[in-house]
């Protein structure tokens, strides 16, 4: 078993989509996920320097992550299988389709929700936020999702999302790579961290579709019908 995933994946699943946690993050944001769904199961990431992996720092850059993450995944990689990568993952699951790639190993589909293209980015709040700022985002986001945040454990969140920002700033990509592999890039009809016209940039990375899907910057976590529908058929493309 692999110190990326938290559970040993199906010897009998037909596609697998391995889902990746946005930045101060780890696999519980996918906790409200099915394990499976018409054969395809969904395979939350665990990165490092999560709660479960604080001995394993996080890489530097989504480049080194990605390289790290395929050494990880590659045994699981032999049915068909998706990336996808919510809003500062989405450039970590990019990363890990680039290198695919050139294995000879791709995914059937990348999907990138909520995230401008690599070179339309970075951008967002969070990078120019003070420590203090980033503070009062975590206790907002877990007050949204009816927990009460205890000091103690917005400090470690806190140094896990600090960390995730640092990547994101330093990861420029004037001319991205163009895949092969069908884009998926999904909005969300009430975002207001990245409006879903902001993403055609990613139509320069591949063939890409565009998908809106009702609902705000953190719906995914709900598991909504639609994008686990869009996952599932994606994850089995030939």
């Amino acid at each position: 078993m692999t110190l990326w995933l938290e559970r040993e994946p199906s010897p009998y699943a037909a596609g697998r989509v391995f889902c990746l946690p946005h930045a101060g993050c780890g696999t519980s944001v996918f906790g409200a996920w099915p394990q499976e769904r018409n054969s395809t199961e969904f395979l939350p990431v665990e990165l490092p320097g999560r709660l479960s992996r604080f001995d394993n720092p996080m890489p530097d850059t989504f480049q080194e992550l990605a390289d790290a993450m395929i050494d990880g995944l590659w045994p699981y990689l032999d049915v068909p299988f998706a990336l996808f990568g919510h809003c500062w993952s989405a450039y970590a699951a990019y990363e890990v389709a680039v290198r695919l790639e050139r294995t000879g190993r791709p995914p059937a589909s990348l999907f990138v929700s909520s995230q401008l293209a690599p070179q339309d980015g970075p951008v967002g709040r969070m990078l120019t936020m003070s420590d203090a700022e980033l503070r009062a985002e975590l206790e907002e986001s877990i007050r949204e999702q009816g927990n009460t945040p205890h000091p103690e454990l917005v400090a470690i969140y806190l140094k896990i999302l600090r960390t995730d920002v640092e990547v994101s700033r330093r990861y420029l990509v004037p001319d991205p790579v163009r895949l092969a592999c069908p884009i998926t890039a999904i909005g969300w009809s009430e975002d207001t961290e990245v409006r879903p016209e902001e993403m055609k940039g990613w139509a320069e990375c591949g063939d890409t579709a565009f998908l809106v899907l009702p609902g705000w910057h953190h719906r995914f976590q709900d598991a909504p019908d639609e994008l686990l529908e869009t996952l599932q058929a994606g994850s089995k493309r030939e």
